[in-house]
């Protein structure tokens, strides 16, 4: 289960253009398993009826407050009290006034004054308001009492204007709530994950590589920092944003990551590798672009095996691996796990196209030294992270395996 699986949530809605986009948070939200209700406010349903979210949530849509043949018309307290989050996506300049005075005119704004729950606020707005010393004065006094409140994204903006004041994109704004949500029990860890590909150079346009996205392990290094710990990703080449809190090391090559990784692996207590290195590389890549159509042959050597050494050097740390599999998952990670001398290994079959490389799901099989296997279902890549970072936790409490102390 993600951090979001079966909570319940309150998506509040104002008036801005982005307020499409909260459809699009809506979806994401009830994919990972939250039960969502919308709240909109009446500036809002100028740009997105109540009918799409309600279709989408699957519950009925939050709205006036002060209808006497509503249902709803009291189920502020009781919503303000099961809620477990309350997301404002988006935010405009006038909501996150109203929040910041206490005013509680309609159903947002009274449910942001019932509630007791954590609130997160995605601003959006037009030009320099966010600069603007009231917007500026609202937001350190809502900080101030615990509301999260994100930074909005810089780039063209409704009016033509190029500022800073567009809504976050949804990956961070749920990024951003399961860090609210989430557990904090990797405080004090440092945790160091590799991701992605790796590219070995054939001549100066060519090079071996595979279709590893990067996704599972930058969903790794995303879910350890909400959980506390300080990350180290050492990455491949991808088309990922780096998590905000992560120190972030870009390599190409396999030899690249071989040093980033010694180099970061002494202090980290937590180490993942999650990249798909390649195995071979060319003897000798070629100078210059090799020209012509002909027949071709290429002299392979191995590349190191930077999941062995790390395992054979540590001192403390919790050593995971990966092992991308087409048949026989349990037989060749079992063989894999012994062969390296890893504590936990992670298979999944990747000749299935609607999970592992470049794929939003994952279904693995999580496989450690002291004899215990267990398969996970098909779920979201971050949800599948969380579910190994728990299992890292419960077998190091359970058999006592040291942690590094530096």
């Amino acid at each position: 289960m993600t951090a979001l699986g079966g909570r319940e949530l309150v998506l509040g809605v104002t008036g801005s253009i982005a307020a499409y986009k909260a459809v699009y948070l809506l979806r994401e939200l009830t994919r990972q398993g939250a039960r969502v209700s919308v709240c909109l406010s009446a500036h809002a349903r100028e740009f997105v009826g109540a009918l799409t979210f309600r279709t989408l949530s699957g519950h009925p849509v939050l709205e006036d407050l002060f209808d006497p043949r509503s249902e709803d018309a009291v189920e502020h307290v009781a919503l303000a009290e099961r809620a477990a989050a309350i997301v404002v996506a988006p935010a405009t300049a006038n909501l996150l006034a109203k929040a910041a005075q206490g005013l509680a005119d309609d159903f947002l704004t009274t449910l942001l004054l019932a509630g007791r729950c954590p609130v997160l606020m995605a601003p959006a707005m037009d030009g320099g308001m966010w600069e603007h010393p009231a917007v500026v004065a609202n937001v350190a006094t809502l900080r101030r009492r615990g509301v999260v409140v994100l930074e909005p994204d810089r780039g063209a903006l409704a009016s033509g204007l190029s500022a800073q004041g567009r809504l976050p994109e949804v990956e961070a704004i749920v990024e951003a709530l399961r860090a609210v949500l989430g557990p904090r029990d990797l405080a004090g860890e440092r945790v160091l994950v590799t991701a992605g590909p790796t590219r070995e150079p054939i001549d100066p346009v060519r090079y071996i590589s595979n279709r590893s996205s990067g996704r599972m392990g930058y969903a790794l290094a995303a879910a350890a920092g909400r959980r506390g710990a300080a990350v180290t990703l050492v990455s491949g080449p991808t088309a990922l944003t780096p998590p905000p809190a992560a120190t972030f090391v870009p390599v190409e090559t396999a030899e690249e990551m071989r040093e980033a990784v010694l180099q970061h692996a002494e202090a980290a207590t937590i180490v993942v590798k999650a990249a798909a290195v390649a195995d071979y590389r060319a003897q000798r890549p070629a100078a210059a672009k090799i020209k012509g159509k002909r027949d071709l042959t290429l002299d392979l050597t191995p590349n190191p095996d930077i999941l062995a050494e790390v395992a054979a050097r540590r001192t403390g740390a919790f050593v995971v691996g990966f092992a991308a599999e087409t048949h026989e998952v349990a037989a060749h990670a079992r063989a894999k796990l012994e062969a390296k001398g890893v504590d936990l290994l992670v298979a999944n079959d990747v000749s299935r196209r609607d999970i592992g490389f470049d794929a939003d799901d994952n279904e693995v099989l999580l496989v450690d030294r002291w004899g215990g296997a267990r398969g996970l279902p098909r779920m979201p890549k971050v949800a599948v992270a969380d579910a190994i970072l728990d299992a890292v936790i419960a077998l190091r409490a359970a058999h006592a395996a040291p942690k590094a102390v530096r």
